[in-house]
C-alpha cells in the first residue's frame, strides 16, 4: 500500500513520499530531482518540478505546474504556484508569493509580503520587497523594486 499525504489543497490525501534529500513531502505527481533539497516541513505537489540544486525549505510550498530549478531557493512561508518559474540563483522567501506565469531569475529576490504574478519577469539583481506587487510591467506597494545598477 502506498503512502499518502494531505497537502490541504482540497484534494484530500494523495499518493506521496518523503524526499530522500531533506525529508519534505512530495506528491507522486510532482517531480523532484535527487540533487534538489526539500526540507522536512516543505511541500511540493500537483505537477510541480524542483530540479538541479534548487532548495525548498521552511514551510515553503511549490505546487500546480510551477518549476524551481538551477540553484534557486524557496523558503520561509513562500508560495510558488501555477506556471511560475524560479531559476538561476533567485530566492523567494518570507511570505512572498510568485504565481501565474511569472518568472524570477538571475540573482533576484522576492521577499517580505511581496507578490509577483501574471506574466511579470524579475531578473538581474532586482529585489521586490515589503508589500510590493508586480504584474506585467506594473508594480504597486510602499517600497520600490530595487533593480541592478547600470
Amino acid at each position: 500500500m502506498s503512502e499518502t499525504h494531505d497537502f490541504n489543497d482540497g484534494y484530500g490525501p494523495v499518493p506521496a513520499h518523503r524526499h530522500s534529500n531533506g525529508g519534505g513531502w512530495v506528491a507522486d505527481s510532482a517531480k523532484v530531482d535527487a540533487s534538489a533539497y526539500v526540507g522536512p516541513h516543505a511541500k511540493v505537489y500537483g505537477n510541480a518540478k524542483v530540479s538541479d540544486y534548487a532548495k525548498v525549505y521552511g514551510n515553503a510550498k511549490v505546487y500546480g505546474n510551477a518549476k524551481v530549478y538551477g540553484s534557486a531557493y524557496v523558503y520561509g512561508n513562500a508560495l510558488v504556484s501555477d506556471y511560475a518559474q524560479i531559476f538561476g540563483y533567485a530566492s523567494i522567501f518570507d511570505n512572498a508569493e510568485v504565481y501565474g506565469e511569472a518568472q524570477v531569475y538571475g540573482y533576484a529576490h522576492v521577499f517580505d509580503n511581496a507578490r509577483v504574478f501574471g506574466t511579470a519577469q524579475i531578473g538581474g539583481r532586482a529585489k521586490v520587497i515589503n508589500d510590493a506587487m508586480v504584474c506585467g510591467d506594473q508594480w504597486y506597494g510602499d517600497e520600490p523594486i530595487y533593480g541592478a545598477k547600470a
